[in-house]
């Protein structure tokens, strides 16, 4: 298990030290390292559960250390930051393997870092109780237990109570399952569960999309031939939801304002049977890339890639689009079960700048819809700062649009990424 620890911590060191993203990080190390199937999973439990655990890992940290922790070499913090994941949270690891692999890594940097991540170690383990979080409704205890950010756990006391916080919080933390949409161009869905049945994959029939797959343990997707073939597009079921409540018809054109890598794009396209005009816009062209790829394997035809900036697609397309999506640049907090790193990395200054751009670009798509068209506007974010206000200030000085209906959907009652969606019309 030490290339293992080893590498857990090089991809530790990278997402704290480098900001590097930690699935990448990881997909990165795992491609160059040769580990046995068991390694690899060992190694991603490490990196995933000592990311995610984040900033409660440094307050156990602090209780065994009288520096700061910047006085830290970074190398070191990484070693003791994935030592302290196994102590604390993981039952199946004998502590005196632990200390004694986390010690050889050390030793590797100088005899002084192996002393004193020896020490440190050893004094976790022998006083456990000196890292024991409090056990009570505060946000600091929540904050802790639940590894989540202090500042972004008082704001959703603030707009959920506490009960429901705790409730997002746990699901935050739970493992997500990979959600699958078969291309109904190129197969059926019983065909694609057939095969997933053969290879020993637990799945099932999504219960909110007809055309959706939800499988338990697909494990890596590298060399996963139904994919490569495109016969199945990643997503998640909250974001088809938002697809199906656009409801695209074949022959008609529709606009997908925020449109990389391509899902929802793609999706519209196949429930249009492939006929008919979809318009992906972006404003990177490496993600135009990522359109056009995603398009050509899924074998799409009627995805037009435009490289364009979402606040003037107004102008470009006036009044002409059937329907518009519009799947605007968010805080993501409702995605906070897939990427172990994005909790610590959000800050609440970029939380308060998101809904003006979104408005923006709302108001800009809205010119784009014909009268009787619709506008479907979409986040993947919990805050109704970037959401239902967001539609509420559209509204009102957009009257020729009326709102038809909206859905907030919880990780932990909808068992789905949270997502919100609002449906507009065009009446005038």
């Amino acid at each position: 298990m030490d290339k293992a620890r080893a590498a857990a911590i090089q991809v530790v060191f990278e997402v704290n030290e480098r900001d590097a993203y930690s699935n990448i990080a990881l997909a990165n190390i795992l491609r160059n390292k040769k580990l046995s199937d068991i390694d690899r999973r060992f190694c991603t439990e490490l990196v995933y559960g000592t990311v995610k655990a984040g900033q409660s890992i440094d307050w156990i940290i602090e209780k065994y250390v009288t520096r700061s922790l910047k006085q830290i070499d970074p190398k070191i913090l990484a070693i003791l930051r994935v030592g302290m994941y196994q102590i604390f949270f993981l039952d199946r690891v004998p502590n005196s393997a632990v200390v004694n692999e986390s010690v050889e890594i050390a030793k590797k940097i100088s005899v002084g870092a192996s002393k004193f991540v020896n020490a440190v170690l050893r004094s976790a383990v022998r006083e456990p109780n000196k890292a024991k979080f409090p056990s009570n409704d505060s946000a600091e205890s929540i904050a802790l237990s639940m590894y989540h950010p202090l500042w972004l756990v008082k704001r959703w006391i603030e707009q959920f109570g506490i009960n429901e916080t705790k409730n997002i919080c746990a699901a935050d933390n739970e493992q997500p399952p990979l959600t699958l949409r078969v291309n109904l161009l190129k197969t059926t869905k019983d065909e694609v569960l057939k095969v997933l049945e053969e290879r020993g994959v637990k799945a099932e029939s999504s219960k909110h999309a007809a055309e959706a797959v939800v499988c338990r343990n697909l494990g890596a997707l590298d060399d996963f031939d139904l994919l490569k073939k495109g016969f199945c597009q990643v997503q998640d079921e909250s974001s088809m939801i938002a697809t199906h409540m656009l409801a695209p018809q074949p022959g008609e054109f529709i606009i997908d304002c925020c449109a990389a890598p391509g899902g929802k794009a793609t999706h519209i396209a196949e429930m249009m049977n492939n006929t008919g005009r979809v318009v992906a816009i972006d404003i990177y062209d490496h993600k135009i890339k990522q359109i056009k790829d995603n398009a050509t394997r899924l074998g799409i035809k009627i995805i037009e890639p435009l490289l364009l900036d979402a606040t003037t697609v107004g102008d470009k397309f006036n009044g002409v689009a059937d329907r518009v999506l519009v799947d605007a640049p968010c805080s993501g907090l409702g995605v906070l079960r897939r990427k172990a790193d994005l909790r610590w990395k959000k800050k609440p200054d970029e939380l308060a700048a998101l809904p003006k751009l979104q408005l923006k670009i709302l108001k800009s798509a809205a010119k784009s819809v014909k009268v009787g068209g619709v506008l479907l506007y979409s986040t993947c974010t919990l805050e109704k700062a970037e959401n239902i206000f967001v539609v509420n200030k559209f509204l009102q000085s957009n009257k020729q649009f009326e709102l038809e209906s909206d859905k907030m959907l919880l990780p932990h009652v909808d068992h789905t990424d949270g997502f919100f969606i609002a449906k507009m019309k065009r009446i005038s």
